[in-house]
């Protein structure tokens, strides 16, 4: 950032409000990836579990649903944790 910031002779506050900016935009892309992941478990769980909509939920299609979900969550921790990992041993 020191050389773009030399090279073009940006104002500091035009740097902090770059950086405010970038921070604003990772935010809102973790919240987009979130909702994406909340789609995605909605469709599969929902293909798996419901047979035939109704205007309630039974037992068996509760507890297939709430177990689909958990899955999911597990999975991409696991495989986020394992991810993290090998990135803290590649720094190393």
């Amino acid at each position: 950032m020191a050389a773009f910031s030399s090279s073009f002779d940006m104002p500091s506050a035009s740097l902090s409000e770059t950086a405010e900016l970038q921070r604003l935009i990772a935010v809102e892309q973790q919240k987009a990836q979130f909702q994406a992941q909340v789609h995605n478990f909605t469709d599969v769980c929902w293909d798996k579990c419901v047979d035939k909509p109704s205007s309630k939920l039974d037992s068996r299609t509760e507890i297939c649903l709430v177990s689909c979900v958990e899955r999911f969550i597990d999975t991409t921790l696991t495989i986020t944790n394992r991810f993290t990992q090998m990135v803290q041993k590649g720094a190393h």
